[in-house]
């Protein structure tokens, strides 16, 4: 990365998700990630279970074939990632769920 960036710079996820908070407000409150490393990318974290991803990736219309599922800490953890364009925005959906209460794959 060559010279500062400003926070101007940051406006394509900045307006992503405002926008999202607009046409999603029923939907579970995501972590939110913003990095000056990659400007235009958004990431939306959920530690509430891998149905609260499904309901954002349905939201997005990401189609199921789009996501990726793997198991982390051990086995312990399912986690599913996808990504979609919104708003401009490049949007990385993250979803981590208890393979015990989950059942592991959504």
């Amino acid at each position: 990365m060559t010279g500062t960036l400003t926070f101007d710079s940051l406006t394509v996820p900045l307006q992503a998700l405002r926008l999202l908070a607009a046409d999603f407000p029923h939907l579970p409150a995501p972590d939110i990630d913003l990095t000056r490393i990659y400007p235009d990318r958004l990431t939306l974290c959920f530690h509430d279970g891998l149905h609260v991803f499904e309901a954002w990736r349905e939201a997005l219309s990401v189609p199921p074939d789009a996501v990726t599922y793997t198991v982390q800490g051990g086995g312990t953890t399912g986690v599913l990632k996808a990504s979609t364009v919104y708003a401009g925005a490049e949007v990385h959906l993250r979803g981590f769920g208890d393979m015990a209460t989950d059942g592991g794959a959504a």
